[in-house]
């Protein structure tokens, strides 16, 4: 067990080098993390910042997403609160703690920038994901993403990215980003309450089979109504910490600034360490450019593709502009001592530390909503792409067992407190994350111009007066766009 746990470190270790840790020395911020920035300013350039100037509308969108374009379709709230219910999960409780114990208070920064531009990527990525779906005729329902887009999209030297995206999206949301899940709920109720982690998992587990195999349908309505309610409750209680420590505020943003620009640390290593921290744990929390969140953005219902792009921009605003700024409040208005602590307790911890005992059983009870929901939306994620490889629904029966067998690996994590095995979940989890994205990236930044055109056109109709614009795919010569849906 230990040579093979020597060789999944090694392997890990070299796929973070190519994505996140630079090569040879030279990219000391990493590949991916000198692309994926630079590509969301380009998007929010060329739509003319379309996450500032539509924000209004973006909300406007959202306020009239419980209806779908025909009866019995998703809807788009319920795309929208199961991708929000992927993205508000464990990134938002310990990866914000995470990143602020690695790369010290000014990774909330560059959360920050990863956030604001990653919602005009999510624009793009989504509104792609929704031109080239297609029809699940054993579901009714509809499926796109990345691989569909690839597929349709792109010219054939590029038709090899499709499975390889699909087969890296299976494992990072299927399997690792699952494990990570049920390893940071199992251990905060174990924290709290002192329940072991191994019964924990495999009540998880049972729980979220009895979701999954419902399908888009099933999830969607679960996520519509346990996301709000878990993100209120949780935002209510860390709006309350700020309001009582309000005299604080001017010490920790001036603390966070200081800190993102290196002002308090030595030499380039040290802000290489806060930009990549913050980098990598705003893309694990709002997952936009990753590729994932069209998956089930392409399954709504709507009347044109730009309708989920705005509802889409809205979760990646939900999860990190607001819930994850709410963690970092809490953590550094605490300033607790995190030597030697996980990310679930350092924030437990901080809560406790301002609110009393109850604090770390509150951040117990809100992690099992945000992790629970989340492994239930990364189901759909794999699932969508196993659909994709197999065509054959016997497929997805096969990916259900593994998928459960996840959940219980990361609760087996947990039960045997290794920090080494905890560690190695996090740093496989940014591996297989760095890998998908990268492809992604090069999928939507060579599409950007179909997207481009798309979202001209709902602006256009928007301003000649139309309420509701409709995509009409016979008006506009996108080769790869299935007509027949957008009629």
């Amino acid at each position: 067990m230990g040579k093979v746990m020597d060789f999944l470190n090694t392997l890990v270790s070299w796929g973070n080098t190519l994505t996140w840790g630079g090569i040879g020395g030279f990219w000391w911020l990493g590949t991916l993390i000198a692309v994926l920035v630079p590509v969301g300013v380009y998007f929010t350039v060329k739509t003319r910042f379309i996450q500032v100037r539509g924000f209004r509308h973006m909300l406007r969108v959202l306020r009239h997403s419980n209806s779908a374009a025909h009866e019995g379709g998703v809807t788009s709230f319920q795309a929208f609160a199961t991708s929000a219910a992927a993205r508000v999960g464990t990134g938002n409780i310990a990866g914000v703690a995470v990143a602020i114990t690695a790369g010290g208070p000014g990774a909330v920064v560059w959360m920050w920038m990863v956030g604001l531009v990653g919602m005009c990527t999510s624009m793009i990525e989504n509104t792609l994901g929704q031109a080239f779906k297609e029809v699940d005729k054993d579901e009714g329902t509809f499926r796109g993403g990345p691989s569909f887009y690839i597929r349709k999209g792109l010219s054939d030297k590029w038709q090899w990215l499709a499975p390889v995206f699909s087969v890296l999206l299976i494992i990072s949301f299927g399997f690792v980003f699952n494990s990570i899940q049920s390893n940071s709920l199992v251990d905060a109720v174990n924290h709290a309450w002192g329940i072991d982690p191994l019964f924990v998992g495999v009540a998880v587990a049972l729980v979220s089979s009895f979701i999954v195999i419902g399908g888009i349908k099933s999830i969607g309505k679960f996520a519509e109504i346990a996301v709000p309610v878990m993100a209120g409750f949780y935002l209510v209680v860390a709006i309350a910490v700020i309001v009582i420590n309000y005299d604080k505020l001017g010490d920790v943003l001036s603390l966070i600034f200081n800190s993102a620009f290196g002002l308090q640390e030595a030499g380039a290593g040290a802000l290489g360490a806060v930009i990549a921290n913050g980098v990598k744990r705003g893309l694990f929390s709002n997952e936009a450019g990753m590729g994932s969140s069209p998956n089930v953005g392409a399954a709504a219902d709507v009347k044109h593709p730009v309708v989920q792009g705005y509802v889409q921009m809205a979760s990646v605003f939900l999860d990190t502009m607001i819930i994850c700024t709410s963690t970092a409040a809490i953590i550094l208005i605490a300033g607790i001592d995190a030597d030697g602590l996980g990310g679930v307790t350092i924030t437990q911890q901080a809560l406790a530390s301002e609110v009393g005992d109850w604090g770390a059983q509150f951040i117990a009870i809100a992690l099992i909503f945000f992790a629970f929901t989340s492994m239930i939306a990364n189901y759909y994620y794999a699932e969508t792409n196993v659909y994709y490889l197999t065509h054959r629904h016997s497929g997805i029966v096969v990916y259900r067992v593994l998928y459960v067998m996840f959940i219980l690996f990361g609760a087996w994590v947990a039960h045997e407190g290794s920090s080494g095995s905890f560690a190695m979940l996090w740093n496989l989890a940014d591996m297989s994350m760095g890998l998908m994205a990268t492809v992604n990236v090069l999928a939507i930044t060579l599409l950007s111009g179909v997207a481009f055109k798309i979202i001209a056109d709902y602006e256009q109709q928007l301003e000649a007066g139309v309420d509701e614009p409709r995509f009409v795919a016979s008006q506009h010569d996108i080769e790869g766009v299935d007509q027949t849906i957008w009629k």
